[in-house]
């Protein structure tokens, strides 16, 4: 069994289920990163974390943070 909690997880759905669980003005407070801040989407800021480790690695950090709420929720 896999212990890694991203395991067969997309960024895309990562970015999906934060920004619903948040909204991206939450998360721009959060993650201090253009693609949050300044006229945000889930395409742009793909595109950005895809390019960005140190950025990608701050979001998903925040996801497995943010797992036991999102648990909670369903």
């Amino acid at each position: 069994m896999n212990k890694d909690p991203l395991h067969g997880i997309t960024l895309k759905l990562i970015l999906e289920q934060l920004e619903e669980f948040y909204g991206f003005d939450t998360l721009g407070e959060l993650i201090a990163i253009k693609c949050f801040t300044e006229n945000p989407s889930v395409k742009s800021s793909l595109t950005f974390l895809r390019k960005t480790p140190w950025a990608r690695e701050k979001v998903e950090q925040l996801y497995i943070r943010t797992l036991p709420k999102l648990a909670k929720k369903d």
